[in-house]
């Protein structure tokens, strides 16, 4: 896995940094630390990797770090979209024992959290490349207030990006259908509505539906639901004139079977709501 994923900006991060930041100092910041580190003492730390994964989140940890006290050194060892080892070294510090005792604890969960959705998503690429062609892509079921910083983890591991948001296209789910009245009616007052850069994907469950989409003109499919045998059927059905993507019951022991189907696309809700941690862990440095 590369490391030469572009960061996010830092003003985009930094309002996410700092506002867990003061949920975790509160009132009178932080009493232990300030009670049983002297103002003088002076750390060497490092935030190692205690298992294998891919990294994430270093540039928001490394925020955390500075805005506690610009004055600490810094330096990243493995960025974000680095694959490593137990014991791997990712960040470096040097400076205030208090600084970095306070700002420890947010620099690892962002770090920790966005690291584990990325190697999830990097187990998800690679049996999905060994079957198909299909890009693994995350959802909107994202953490109030994180999901720039988890889509990015699913690009740090190798994944890509669905929508952002409700505004930057169109996705007919099937209670827009049910409301609308039909498939048909739904894309026809969507292409009304959407402007020319807008583009409009519909979700199916059934092959009549998808034909039905198909026979109207969308930019994509959302193949909801669908065994692998109905997804290969769904796939030759659209033959190269919309993307198609699966979606639902996507796990590691699925994924390579839908990935056969030829689909370009897999959308996976769980790799950002509920992926688990890559341990990671504040230490002494060795001298």
């Amino acid at each position: 896995m590369s490391s030469s994923l572009p960061p996010l900006p830092r003003l985009l991060v930094e309002p996410v940094v700092r506002a867990a930041l003061l949920e975790d100092l509160g009132r009178a910041g932080d009493v232990t630390t300030d009670a049983c580190i002297p103002p003088q003492a002076r750390f060497q730390a490092v935030i190692a990797s205690r298992q294998p994964g891919v990294i994430a989140g270093i540039d928001a940890a490394v925020i955390a770090f500075d805005l506690i006290d610009p004055a600490l050194k810094v330096s990243v060892e493995r960025g974000d979209g680095s694959e490593v080892a137990p014991g791997d070294v990712v960040l470096r510090l040097d400076g205030s024992a208090r600084s970095i005792l306070t700002a420890e604890r947010v620099a690892l969960n962002i770090a920790c959290r966005m690291s584990g959705i990325a190697t999830a998503t990097s187990g998800l690429v690679a049996i999905a490349r060994q079957h198909g062609k299909a890009q693994i892509v995350c959802t909107r079921k994202t953490t109030p207030g994180l999901r720039a910083l988890e889509k990015h983890a699913v690009r740090a591991g190798g994944g890509s990006n669905h929508r952002f948001g409700l505004d930057d296209a169109v996705l007919i789910k099937d209670n827009h259908i049910a409301v609308a009245g039909g498939v048909v009616p739904a894309i026809r007052a969507a292409k009304a509505h959407a402007g020319h850069m807008v583009k409009i994907e519909v979700e199916v469950d059934t092959l009549a539906q998808l034909d039905a989409a198909m026979a109207e003109g969308v930019d994509a499919v959302l193949l909801d639901n669908m065994t692998p045998a109905m997804l290969a059927d769904a796939v030759a059905l659209v033959a190269g004139r919309a993307l198609t993507e699966a979606s639902g019951r996507v796990s590691r022991e699925t994924v390579g079977a839908i990935a056969a189907s030829g689909v370009d696309l897999i959308s996976v809700g769980w790799i950002t709501h509920s992926a688990p941690i890559l341990d990671l862990g504040l230490d002494a440095a060795e001298v």
